[in-house]
């Protein structure tokens, strides 16, 4: 099995239509999905985590035709959680068929980006992600960002890198790179592993990312 990192831009920056009223609040901002599920009738669920002020948003999803229920949780300062009941609508139905249909595993939280898309990981054989990949509906965009081999007894932050990153990062703990004073450079680093101090550059500020996203969200 092996876990692969996507971001889907749908073309109007919404996965749903109930999903497009929260998109075009004016004062909220999606931060990430918390749960999603299709349930057996066709409906599905959806928890946010919002940053922002909800005035006038119970009137919109009152009014919309796609919303089953709602309701808003845990609501402290300007951060929120907000439960979704909706009505089937794509892009989000598609998608949700296609991980049923190719056994997919999908990770949470889902983070929103702030081009209107969502990074998420989903977990699977590499033959049933490239079939799911080719049936994903044209007003879709999907950016593969990285792959790596899905393990799933290692619960530390590291397991969110790839074998490649991994060897980076470890080799730059090694030669004192996050030592203060600094201790080595990306050339001496990319002298140790063969390769070029640009690659070396790129793999550290994405194992970075990672590892402190983990630190910050666990």
């Amino acid at each position: 099995m092996r876990y692969f990192d996507f971001t889907l831009t749908p073309e109007d920056g919404a996965i749903h239509p109930a999903d497009r009223i929260v998109a075009e609040h004016p004062a909220l901002t999606r931060e990430a999905l918390m749960h999603v599920d299709a349930l057996a009738d066709g409906t599905g669920v959806m928890l946010y985590r919002i940053l922002g002020d909800p005035e006038g948003l119970p009137e919109e999803l009152e009014a919309s035709e796609y919303v089953v229920d709602w309701d808003m949780l845990d609501v402290r300062d300007e951060r929120f959680h907000l439960y979704l009941h909706v009505l089937p609508g794509d892009p989000a139905g598609t998608l949700m068929a296609l991980t049923q249909r190719f056994a997919l595993m999908v990770d949470t939280p889902i983070e929103f980006t702030g081009r209107g898309g969502i990074q998420t990981t989903v977990v699977g054989t590499h033959e049933m992600l490239q079939q799911a990949v080719e049936q994903l509906p044209d007003s879709v965009q999907i950016d593969v960002e990285q792959v790596g081999q899905y393990q799933p007894n290692r619960t530390d932050m590291l397991s969110t890198l790839t074998d490649r990153q991994l060897e980076v990062f470890r080799t730059a703990v090694d030669l004192g790179y996050y030592e203060i004073p600094r201790q080595t450079t990306h050339e001496d680093i990319a002298d140790r592993l063969e390769c070029a101090p640009s690659t070396v550059d790129e793999h550290l500020r994405k194992a970075e990312s990672r590892v402190l996203s983990s630190l910050v969200r666990g």
